[in-house]
C-alpha cells in the first residue's frame, strides 16, 4: 500500500517501467498455462504485440463521438458484424463494449426499457438459474428488476426448463440461459427455454461470454455443439466476450440483439442540459479506441482457420484433463464439461465433498505455481476447484495432473481446518445491516483478513469460514475486505 498518497517529482521513463514490471512479479503468470482462472492465453506468436500496437495506435481517440472519430464507426462495425455472422440471424445488429458484465447490464437494461414501454411492466422481473452469472444480479441491482432466481438440475448442474418455464410470469422481463455457465462449464438446454420464454412474449438473453467464440469454432473441428445462438427460436439477445476465446486483452465484448428495435432500447439519449447533445450506446461515455482496435487487429490475424485451430487445442486439452482427473481416487468431475471450463471436486472418506480437502489441495497447487480457482457451496451444489483451460495449456496438462496427485497426498495428510460451532452459530445471528466498524473488523481479524494483515499464505482457513457463513453476511464481508484492500 502507497504510504504517501502525493504524486513524487517527475522521473525518468526508464525507471516508471522499471517500478511497474517489479510490481508485476507478485502477480499470478498470465502467459505459460499455469493460471487456470480470469486469463486466456493463445499461445499464438507476435499475438501480444501485435494487440499491443493496435492499442497505442488508437489510445488517445475518443469513441465517445464517431462522428468526429469515423474510425471507431468502421472498427466497431466490423468487429459486431463478425460476431452476428458467427453467432447471429438476418437483422441481427450489436455494440461493442468493455467486457460481459457491460454486455449484461446492456441486454437487462433493453429488456427492462422493452418491457416498460412495450407491455407496460412496472414492476419487472429477472428469471435466471441459479448458475448464472453474478452480473445478472448485479444488473438487476443497478436497474431495479427482481431477480427470480431457479435452482438447477443437481446432478447435471444445467437449468431445469420446466422450472423456469414455470417461473415466469406477466411481469417477466427476461429470462436468462448459459452457454456455458461459468461455475461449472455446462451448457443450459437454450432452445426449450427459449421457447417457453417466446410462448410466454417473454424476451430470452443467452449469456455466451465464455462460450460463444468457441463453441462455433469447435463445431467447425468436429465437435458436437447444439444450436445455442441467435438462429434458435426465441433468443432475442446473446453476449460474447472477445478477451475470452477471442483472445483480445481486456476488456473487449460484444452484446447482440434480433433486430435494431430492440438494440435501441440499450441506448440512452440526453438533450436536456446545455451542453453537447448526448447519445450512449454503453454505459461508458468518453472511452478510449484503443480497446475497441485492439480487438479489431486481433481477429484479423488470428481469422477462421486460426480460431478452429485453436478450439480443436482447448478440446484436447479438455479431454486429457478430463481423463485424468475421472481416473484420480476420490476426485469426482461436476456435469459434463463442454467449451474449455471444468469444474471437480474432492470425496472425503464418506464419499461426500470435502471441503477442507479441497481447499488444502488449492493451497498446495498454488505452492507449486498454480492457480485453480476455489468457489464453495451454494444451494445444495458441491464446493469445487474451477479450471479454465486455454491452448497454452495444451501443454501443460501432465504436469498439472502429476502435481495434483503429489499435492492431494499432502492434502489428504493435513488436519482439516473446520469452522468453530459456537463462532458458526454466532455469525448466523448476526445482521450484516446493523454491523458496526468494529464487529466487522473484528470479524475480519479473526479470519486473517484485518487491516494491515495482508493477503493470507493459505487461503484455506479463511475460505471454510466464508463458507459456512450466512449469504448476505458474507457478502458485507466481502465487501468491507475488499475496501480494506483499496484503502485509499
Amino acid at each position: 500500500m502507497p504510504t504517501d498518497p502525493a504524486l513524487p517529482d517527475g522521473r525518468r521513463a526508464d525507471g516508471v517501467l522499471a517500478e511497474l514490471r517489479a510490481l508485476r512479479e507478485a502477480d499470478a503468470p498470465t502467459r505459460g498455462g499455469r493460471t487456470f482462472a480470469y486469463v486466456y492465453d493463445a499461445g499464438v506468436e507476435g499475438l501480444d504485440e501485435l494487440a499491443a500496437e493496435a492499442y497505442t495506435a488508437f489510445a488517445t481517440v475518443n469513441g465517445l463521438d464517431p462522428t468526429v472519430f469515423p474510425s471507431v464507426a468502421r472498427l466497431e462495425n466490423d468487429v459486431v458484424a463478425a460476431a452476428a455472422a458467427l453467432l447471429g440471424a438476418p437483422g441481427a445488429q450489436g455494440t461493442f463494449t468493455s467486457g460481459g458484465t457491460e454486455s449484461i447490464m446492456l441486454a437487462v437494461k433493453a429488456a427492462r426499457d422493452h418491457a416498460r414501454t412495450v407491455r407496460g411492466i412496472t414492476e419487472p422481473q429477472l428469471v435466471l438459474p441459479s448458475t448464472a452469472h453474478a452480473a445478472f444480479h448485479k444488473a438487476a441491482a443497478y436497474l431495479g428488476l427482481e431477480p427470480v432466481v431457479v435452482a438447477v438440475d443437481p446432478v447435471t448442474f444445467r437449468a431445469d426448463p420446466d422450472a423456469m418455464a414455470a417461473a415466469l410470469t406477466d411481469r417477466t422481463a427476461l429470462v436468462v440461459a448459459s452457454t456455458p455457465s461459468y461455475a461449472h462449464g455446462v451448457i443450459d438446454p437454450v432452445a426449450e427455454i427459449a421457447a417457453a420464454a417466446a410462448a410466454r412474449g417473454v424476451l430470452c438473453h443467452v449469456d455466451a461470454c465464455i462460450g460463444g467464440w468457441i463453441l462455433p469454432h469447435l463445431r467447425r473441428a468436429g465437435r458436437q455443439v447444439e444450436p445455442f445462438d441467435l438462429s434458435v427460436p426465441g433468443v432475442t439477445s446473446l453476449s460474447v466476450d472477445l478477451h475470452k476465446y477471442g483472445y483480445a486483452d481486456k476488456g473487449a465484448s460484444v452484446v447482440l440483439y434480433r433486430d435494431a428495435e430492440l438494440r435501441r432500447h440499450q441506448y440512452f439519449a440526453h438533450a436536456g442540459w446545455p451542453g453537447y447533445p448526448v447519445v450512449n450506446p454503453t454505459v461508458q461515455g468518453t472511452k478510449s479506441g484503443g480497446l475497441l482496435a485492439q480487438a479489431w487487429a486481433v481477429l484479423r490475424y488470428v481469422g477462421e482457420e486460426g480460431y478452429t485451430a485453436l478450439a480443436a487445442r482447448v478440446a484436447e486439452a479438455s479431454d486429457r484433463l478430463l481423463a485424468g482427473l475421472r481416473a484420480a481416487a476420490g476426485v469426482r468431475v461436476l456435469g459434463e464439461p463442454a467449451a474449455g471450463l471444468v469444474a471437480f471436486t474432492v470425496d472425503g472418506e464418506d464419499g461426500t465433498p470435502d471441503l477442507s480437502l479441497l481447499l488444502h489441495l488449492a493451497d498446495e497447487m498454488r505452492e507449486l505455481g498454480w492457480y485453480l480457482q476455489p468457489q464453495l457451496s451454494f444451494d445444495g451444489l458441491p464446493p469445487n476447484l474451477h479450471l479454465t483451460l486455454t491452448p497454452a495449456t495444451v501443454g501443460q496438462v501432465g504436469a498439472l495432473l502429476d502435481d495434483l496427485a503429489a499435492a492431494l497426498a499432502k492434502a489428504r495428510a493435513l488436519d482439516p481446518v473446520a469452522v468453530d460451532p459456537d463462532l458458526a452459530a454466532f455469525a448466523a445471528g448476526l445482521d450484516p445491516d446493523t454491523l458496526g466498524p468494529e464487529e466487522i473488523a473484528g470479524v475480519l481479524a479473526f479470519a486473517g483478513l484485518g487491516e494491515g494483515a495482508g493477503l493470507p499464505g493459505r487461503m484455506a482457513p479463511v475460505l471454510v469460514l466464508l463458507d459456512a457463513l450466512p449469504g448476505r453476511l458474507k457478502e458485507r464481508l466481502l465487501s468491507e475486505f475488499i475496501g480494506s484492500v483499496f484503502r485509499i
